[in-house]
């Protein structure tokens, strides 16, 4: 399953049953994966003067720019 390393966070179950969905016979249940907005990214870290790749969600990206990308890789242990 794919999860972002940052925020450990993965796909979910959403959704339920619809009129619609009870009449089909492949997927019974209408429950859907929603899946993460993950992005690959290329992040410079100043402090130890290299570049990292990194798949991320979208919102580690936001957490990044706000805390520093040294401080948030170090407390998610990338570092």
């Amino acid at each position: 399953m794919k999860t972002c390393p940052i925020t450990k966070k993965g796909a979910l179950r959403a959704g339920g049953y619809s009129n619609r969905t009870r009449a089909t016979q492949f997927n019974p249940t209408g429950m859907k994966r929603r899946q993460l907005n993950l992005q690959k990214k290329r992040i410079y870290i100043p402090e130890l003067k290299k570049t990292m790749t990194l798949v991320i969600s979208t919102k580690a990206i936001k957490t990044i720019q706000k805390n520093g990308a040294f401080a948030t890789l170090k407390k998610a242990g990338l570092i």
